[in-house]
């Protein structure tokens, strides 16, 4: 094993002053009041300074229950046979986290933070995607910017699948941004977490045929693990699953939406552009009967890789599990290459490819895992892609920029 004292070096997430005190072996009592002294000048707080060690047992908190469980002692295989790096992954698991969406993180200059949803509807008809930007990582605006000023590249993408879909990503300026601790506002569009129920009010247009987007979605938790998990070896960018399930209610005026389903709710940040650390990457969340599994996987770009399984329980407990076979899926459209994980005795059924860009493929996929039958929601990333100046020439067709 390598080196397990990762350290994620601050302006990230702040910590979550209506969750509590943190626990984890080897973080000290003075824990909270040194993240507490961090205060940046526009009164955001830092993830945390020293170097902490991992946490040996991180809670994870059912809603509406005390906390329960703990990231499991008798670990699967996950990543043998990997690079080693894929030991980075189980000896920085489970850091002990912020409990909500916590919007004011302090981004620095060339790095990103994103809060990302995605639903199912119940009926099968109807999918969705939201995600909040501060620091557009796809943005060739803030490519082409030099990086320095995250804030001035917000933005908040809708993406609306099946039945009357659309796709928005307007870009804007700091001007129309608002966060505090628990809400975040990028235009007319906003997240507002209230301790249990997080409320997004949109009011967006389509491009590059516009029409609006308007109305709400309510996305109720179910699990809230209060963890974090870093991704490189220096700990620059880290992924936070916020709710790995959650219930979604969709009432949207425009264009005429309303339905019920299972979501998800997550958070990635990093303090360097996500192209400087990463190839490529392949993520998928599948909702089984009671609990819910996340793999995430990917190349580095030190030439290193990552993979991790983890099982949400129902009851709020974490397990590693072992990786289940790789699958090599059609190529989409733009030849983005898709690899999924799942049971070998069935293959994984595309249901329908949700987003097909130069760089990005997000899927609906059927497949079976760990012995059930799952809806999957599957995506796939190529960093070398984005890089290419042509793909950012295109991009601006599909996603303008707003300028306060």
């Amino acid at each position: 094993m390598r080196n397990a004292n990762i350290r994620l070096p601050g302006s990230l997430w702040p910590d979550d002053r209506a969750h509590g005190a943190i626990v984890g072996a080897g973080i000290g009592a003075g824990y909270a009041d040194g993240l507490r002294g961090l205060i940046s000048s526009d009164r955001r707080s830092a993830l945390w300074q020293g170097e902490p060690r991992m946490a040996g047992a991180v809670p994870a908190a059912r809603i509406g229950k005390p906390a329960a469980g703990a990231l499991s002692g008798g670990r699967g295989d996950a990543s043998r046979g990997r690079d080693p790096d894929g030991e980075l992954i189980r000896a920085a698991g489970g850091r002990a986290a912020v409990g909500g969406p916590a919007f004011d993180a302090v981004v620095p200059a060339g790095g990103y933070a994103w809060w990302y949803i995605d639903a199912l509807s119940d009926d099968g008809r109807h999918g969705l995607t939201i995600i909040a930007f501060i620091g557009s990582v796809f943005s060739p605006y803030y490519h082409w910017s030099g990086r320095g000023d995250p804030e001035n590249h917000v933005a908040m993408n809708v993406a609306l699948y099946g039945p009357k879909g659309g796709w928005a990503m307007t870009e804007r300026g700091r001007g129309s941004l608002h966060c505090t601790h628990d809400t975040l506002a990028i235009g007319p569009s906003s997240m507002d977490w209230d301790g249990t129920k997080l409320t997004i009010d949109l009011a967006e247009v389509t491009a590059p045929i516009p029409s609006r987007i308007k109305g709400r979605i309510v996305l109720h938790p179910r699990v809230m693990p209060a963890t974090l998990w870093p991704l490189d070896a220096a700990g620059r960018h880290a992924w936070r699953p916020i709710a790995p399930r959650a219930v979604v209610e969709v009432d949207l005026g425009s264009p005429g939406l309303r339905w019920r389903g299972e979501g998800y709710f997550d958070s990635n940040a990093g303090i360097e552009p996500l192209e400087q650390a990463f190839v490529d990457w392949h993520w998928s969340r599948a909702h089984l009967q009671r609990d819910t599994v996340v793999m995430y996987e990917g190349n580095r770009r030190d030439g290193s890789d990552f993979a991790m399984g983890l099982r949400f329980a129902e009851s709020g407990g974490i397990d590693e599990i072992a990786l289940p076979p790789s699958q090599n899926l059609p190529k989409t459209l733009w030849r983005v290459p898709r690899v999924a994980r799942a049971d070998d005795d069935q293959p994984v059924a595309i249901r329908r490819t949700w987003e097909d860009t130069p760089f990005y493929a997000r899927t609906a996929l059927t497949a079976r895992v760990l012995g059930e039958t799952a809806e999957t929601v599957h995506e796939s990333l190529s960093l070398n892609r984005l890089m290419n100046p042509v793909v950012k020439l295109m991009l601006p067709f599909r996603m303008p920029r707003f300028i306060r």
